[in-house]
């Protein structure tokens, strides 16, 4: 699959040149000759005969970046004098700080906020712990906890190198939710372990982000606190995905005049969001789903089924159907893959039902290609930005969060997350659905207000009950 020029690969050139009236049109003409896209160009300083200009360029990969700084170097009368990475450039330093939210200004002040004043809110709350939740920062923070045992694409790369992806997830919750997140990655693989760290640093806090955790270490961890912790717990991998997924399916059911009660899904994936993504949608009423792995589909009688395994074959397949992944497909409504790259062709989506579904998820390549995809099936989804309708995580944790620290809920449901579906899938209104939108943008302006509101509703409501 071709993969077209990102600003996830953008790079600045510092380039010094002869101050001729062709020398910039034989930089972009450089650049466009090995694929590249010029983004901007800036003049630094500039001489009688010669000026630096520093040129941001898009590239595919850090081999394509390299591949347009060997072109500009090869020009005549050009000197590359500095590469910078824009992607590196912003992880300088981290990307989160703490701020105060009270001034310091005086003796006053600082009495008030530190000691002496702050011994009667700290006995305040030694005499009730509820207090916690209204007068710390335990009211608006969530931890955000991995392992780097499966971060992105990467795999087990350790917690440093989990970092930035932690740090990025903070920012998101500051940015669309106004919740302060802490990035916390534990030197440590261990469920018992995991489950401790996390167990004894929980009072600082009104919720944790599991992130990046791999299966099925993550569901062990997960279960474990949610039974030992009075805040929420939410495996975003898992259950993000999941609310996402049941909201663009809803609203691709909607393009396709189909309904969940009645179509037949086939699933490529029984790891975690695997099998998030099909508790969620078996919640919602989705009822014919046959589950495929790397042995093929899931079902009573397969030989070594773990706990998960053994679970899904119990409540999906009831043909028992024990063939592979194409046999799964042919003649279902909808496929949805959290697997692996270019496990279907065009030919298999054909021999699909009329007006299919395809969400076809694996990043960066996607199980079946989109745009062959397109040929066959009425509506398609990925897990990337660079095609319509992108199931994005972004979309519903920031929201959720909020929603669950207003009601200053002890828990996570199953409810609460269709909840939060149904109020992402509700943002895009009858005049704006279409087969390429199905699924709000990120940046939507009342998203995450609308994922919290719904989200609130539910847990005030179990909080009564």
């Amino acid at each position: 699959m071709a993969t077209l020029p990102s600003v996830s690969y953008s790079i600045t050139v510092r380039l010094e040149l002869d101050g001729g009236g062709s020398a910039v049109g034989s930089l972009t003409n450089a650049v466009e000759h090995v694929g590249g896209m010029i983004t901007a160009l800036d003049v630094a300083s500039s001489g009688h005969e010669r000026i630096r200009i520093d040129v941001t360029c898009a590239a595919r990969d850090t081999d394509h970046a390299q591949a347009i700084i060997d072109a500009l170097g090869a020009l005549d009368g050009v000197v590359v004098h500095k590469v910078s990475d824009r992607t590196f450039l912003m992880h300088l330093g981290g990307k989160i700080e703490m701020k105060s939210k009270v001034p310091l200004r005086n003796r006053d002040e600082l009495s008030m906020a530190y000691t002496p004043g702050v011994a009667r809110v700290s006995q305040a709350i030694a005499n009730n712990p509820d207090d916690a939740r209204r007068l710390t920062i335990k009211r608006n923070s969530v931890a955000v906890v991995t392992d780097g045992s499966a971060v992105l694409g990467l795999g087990n790369i350790g917690p440093e190198a989990s970092m930035p992806v932690m740090e990025g997830k903070a920012a998101l919750f500051k940015r669309f939710a106004d919740i302060d997140a802490w990035p916390i990655a534990l030197d440590t693989q261990d469920v018992d372990e995991i489950v401790r760290t996390v167990q004894v640093l929980a009072p600082g806090f009104g919720g944790i982000n599991l992130e990046d955790i791999s299966a099925p270490r993550c569901f062990e961890v997960e279960a474990r606190l949610r039974e030992l912790l009075d805040i929420p717990v939410f495996h975003d991998d898992q259950h993000g995905t999941a609310i996402v997924v049941l909201a663009a399916l809803r609203n691709a059911l909607r393009v396709v005049n189909k309904s969940l009660s009645e179509v037949r899904i086939a699933m490529s994936g029984a790891g975690a969001a695997g099998t998030a993504i099909l508790k969620l949608l078996m919640h919602a009423g989705a009822k014919d789903i046959i589950v495929c792995d790397v042995h093929g589909a899931v079902h009573q009688g397969r030989e070594s089924l773990d706990d998960n395994l053994t679970w899904i074959a119990e409540h999906t397949n009831t043909a028992g159907y024990s063939g592979d992944l194409k046999g799964a497909v042919k003649g279902a409504d909808v496929f949805i893959g959290v697997s692996a790259p270019n496990i279907l062709t065009g030919s298999d989506i054909a021999e699909m039902n009329e007006d299919s579904i395809i969400f076809a998820l694996a990043n960066p390549d996607p199980e079946v290609d989109p745009e062959v995809a397109h040929l066959h099936a009425s509506v398609v989804a990925t897990g990337r930005s660079d095609y319509p309708n992108q199931i994005n995580n972004v979309l519903v944790f920031p929201g959720f969060f909020r929603g669950l620290l207003d009601a200053q809920s002890h828990f996570v449901d199953s409810d609460m997350m269709v909840a939060a579906a149904n109020a992402i899938a509700d943002v895009v209104t009858d005049d704006e659905l279409g087969p390429h939108y199905i699924i709000p943008s990120v940046f939507h302006t009342d998203l995450a207000q609308h994922v919290a509101s719904a989200v609130r509703e539910v847990a005030t409501r179990g909080r009564s009950e």
